[in-house]
């Protein structure tokens, strides 16, 4: 069923009469494409919510009407406010259908790999987007890989995917879409169990992590005793001597 999205040129331009559009549950747009010059409009917001709540989401193909004329479109761009998160302005790209264009198609997956079955493993999604080129009506609302045959340490790259009929995949072969890893296990200390200590053999110095200081008042009298000893045997030479 094709989408209509009815839509009027839009007279004010600037913020005060954006503000006013939004209050009655409308959007300024842009409307653009190959051959033909910018059009500003005004949309119903509901309208352009409506299309991306669809798998296809900005990747659906509709018409924009005004002015008695009907054009092919899709979604280029969606502004939205960074606080309460409202749609607040829509760019419009006009599509021609005989003409090839790129874009992006979201990856899922099928089946349960062996990996996680049977071997503790979990899938980690690396890449969730291809680009591909097409017809507009040859897109796909996503390209499906089927992931049951792979272990633990096995991946599903660009290269073994299957493409639909009349989609090219732009994607470099080598990028990895989906890997089988396994999870990190930390050592378990059981109730009880205390952790291992260092042994430290006959002979051996433990390693020092850190010199305690001797106290100043013990280096000084540890230096006296030094200094008596040294005059009593240079006291017991001079005897001799004599």
């Amino acid at each position: 069923m094709s989408i209509v999205v009815k839509s009027e040129k839009r007279e004010g331009l600037g913020k005060n009469a954006a503000r006013r559009l939004r209050v009655q549950g409308f959007i300024p747009a842009v409307f653009y494409g190959e051959g033909m010059e910018s059009v500003p409009l005004v949309l119903k917001k509901k309208d352009i919510i409506r299309i991306m709540k669809l798998e296809s989401r900005e990747n659906t193909i509709f018409k924009v009407a005004y002015d008695s004329e009907e054009f092919d479109a899709m979604i280029k761009e969606l502004q939205v406010d960074p606080t309460t998160d409202e749609l607040i302005h829509a760019d419009l790209i006009r599509i021609n259908l005989e003409k090839l264009i790129r874009l992006t198609i979201p990856i899922v997956h099928s089946g349960e790999s062996i990996g996680v079955k049977t071997e503790g493993g979990f899938v980690d999604f690396v890449t969730r987007e291809v680009e591909i080129e097409c017809l507009p009506r040859a897109i796909p609302e996503s390209i499906a890989i089927e992931i049951s045959g792979l272990h633990i340490h096995q991946s599903f790259k660009v290269e073994n995917m299957t493409a639909p009929a009349g989609v090219r995949v732009i994607t470099d072969p080598g990028t990895v879409l989906v890997l089988i890893s396994l999870p990190h296990k930390e050592e378990e200390v059981f109730p009880g169990e205390k952790p291992e200590e260092a042994v430290v053999e006959e002979g051996q110095e433990p390693e020092v992590i850190k010199k305690e200081r001797v106290p100043k008042e013990e280096e000084g009298e540890e230096g006296k005793k030094e200094e008596k000893k040294k005059e009593k045997e240079e006291k017991k030479k001079e005897k001799k001597e004599k």
